[in-house]
């Protein structure tokens, strides 16, 4: 199989090409810049360019039977501020790319929608699938947008798709600038001597997901023939004042986080229910928080920082 991975050079799409390559695929990414924590990979084929670069993106499309999707030019936090920016730049770039995919006849596409957007505050929990899509931002508002563009084309088109609804991805390569990705931004504010920041009490419940869990996901997904969203989360909730106990335990540094004022788009509870990834790709989630995030705070202390720079354990 041929595929496409949209934003293959980011933290998600480097673990997403990593189980391609495991699985035997060929596989050509698309993305603005490199990765930023190792070189290019020998049996991979580099395409280096903006999302609204047409001409560059038919190009990279050609002969390919599954495409990955995982660019993003906003984040939830930033979203809001500037919601024309963010349909011009996610919603529009993703229709052309779509009538792209449309003129190649190409088959499938997996896109990365998001589970903790789309619902908005949630009525019950865990959330399925079948929950009202009420989204509080423009980054949910996109999404949810894209999903439905994304039926449009299966049903007027063929175009075989699925909208992977993913909860709270973590794993080593996340990026620290703090935007997204709180347990990556945690680990990294520490070892850097920086103060641990917590909107609100700490006490809002997130799903968090080891993004190779994620990526099995992902692939599984791609060489399937289902046609739908689905949930993609660990399908069990911990605050973030769990979060950064654990992070605490796994790095043997004491944490005295500063409390912020809460945020109006930070949604109280939010945790997926994964049933029907489950029983329809015959997948489940295998690697639990606690060790998710030992794994993580060893990949980040071995290779991304100098031992020497590190704190000493309390």
């Amino acid at each position: 199989m041929q595929a496409l991975v949209l934003g293959g050079n980011g933290f998600i799409g480097s673990h997403l090409v990593d189980q391609l390559l495991v699985g035997g695929h060929r596989v050509r990414v698309y993305d603005r810049g490199p990765e930023k924590f190792r070189d290019p990979l020998p049996s991979v084929e580099y395409f280096s360019g903006e999302f609204n670069d047409v001409t560059l993106l038919a190009e990279a499309l050609s002969n390919v039977d599954v495409v990955y999707h995982l660019i993003s030019t906003t984040v939830p936090a930033t979203s809001n501020m500037d919601p024309v920016g963010d349909i011009n730049g996610n919603l529009i770039n993703t229709v052309k790319l779509l009538e792209l995919m449309r003129m190649q006849s190409i088959p499938r596409i997996v896109y990365f929608s998001s589970g903790g957007t789309v619902y908005g505050k949630p009525e019950s929990s865990p959330i399925s699938e079948s929950h009202p899509l009420r989204p509080i931002s423009s980054y949910g508002v996109v999404k949810v947008a894209i999903e439905n563009y994304l039926h449009m084309f299966h049903e007027l088109h063929g175009i075989g798709y699925v909208a992977l609804r993913a909860s709270n991805p973590y794993g080593a390569r996340q990026g620290h600038a703090g935007l997204q990705g709180v347990i990556g931004t945690y680990i990294s504010r520490l070892y850097n001597g920086q103060p641990i920041e917590v909107w609100g009490t700490g006490e809002i419940v997130r799903d968090f997901i080891h993004v190779e869990d994620l990526t099995r996901l992902c692939v599984r997904a791609g060489a399937s023939d289902v046609v739908g969203a689905f949930n993609a989360g660990y399908g069990e909730g911990a605050t973030i004042l769990e979060v950064i106990d654990l992070i605490s335990q796994a790095t043997t540094i004491e944490i005295k986080p500063v409390f912020k004022p809460g945020r109006s788009f930070d949604v109280p509870h939010a945790v997926l229910d994964t049933t029907k990834a489950r029983e329809q790709l015959n997948w489940q989630p295998t690697i639990a928080l606690e060790q998710g995030i030992a794994h993580t705070v060893d990949s980040y202390s071995a290779s991304q920082y100098e031992q020497d720079s590190l704190p000493k354990a309390a």
